[in-house]
């Protein structure tokens, strides 16, 4: 600045006005992709914490009820072992049967309706136990399912990410692009997790 009026700007008191109004000298409107890339990264580093946390809550829940289905199917093979015990009671009541005089032949033959009854009712659990089991089974593989699209979303979202900072390194505008299209299809992933596709 000189004493008669006349003002010269100098080339740090460019800088500090253009500091003050978000930016650079030399990064020509970078200021405006800056922000845009910062607060994009930080809802989607939000929206990946919480499909994160959706991702693991999957596949606990899978594990839990792949139990289940091995408990319903422990059950079911401890009736069909109690199913083969009065079947084999019932063979040597059978047998016992057709080698007994005639006199003791009414008593085995008790014996064998009241097996064959009992064997009915221990099918009946038995098979009751089988159908709980694929039950479980099948919870436990759409929740595999749904647990594997929240983990593809959130790879995406991390691949998103990463691609922000180097869009932000390199101010490239094509990567910004990119970190957006991931973005994108990120959410998209996590949307169809939501829906359970």
């Amino acid at each position: 600045m000189s004493g008669h009026g006349f003002h010269v700007h100098g080339p740090h008191d460019h800088e500090l006005e253009t500091a003050q109004q978000g930016g650079h000298a030399n990064d020509h409107g970078s200021g405006g992709m800056i922000n845009q890339i910062a607060l994009f990264t930080a809802i989607i580093a939000t929206v990946g914490a919480l499909f994160g946390y959706m991702g693991g809550a999957t596949q606990a829940n899978a594990g839990l009820f792949k139990n289940n289905a091995a408990l319903k199917k422990t059950e079911a093979s401890n009736q069909w072992n109690y199913f083969q015990a009065k079947s084999t009671k019932q063979a040597l009541a059978e047998l016992a049967r057709d080698l007994a005089p005639e006199d003791k032949k009414a008593t085995y033959q008790a014996k064998i309706d009241r097996y064959e009854k009992e064997k009915g009712e221990i099918k009946t659990v038995a098979d009751k136990l089988e159908t709980e089991a694929n039950v479980w089974d099948q919870q436990s593989d759409e929740q595999m399912h749904q647990h594997h699209r929240w983990a593809q979303s959130t790879t995406v979202l991390q691949i998103s990410i990463a691609l922000a900072a180097i869009a932000l390194l390199t101010k490239k505008k094509w990567l910004e692009y990119a970190m957006f299209a991931a973005g994108g299809v990120g959410l998209v992933v996590g949307a169809l997790a939501a829906i359970h596709i």
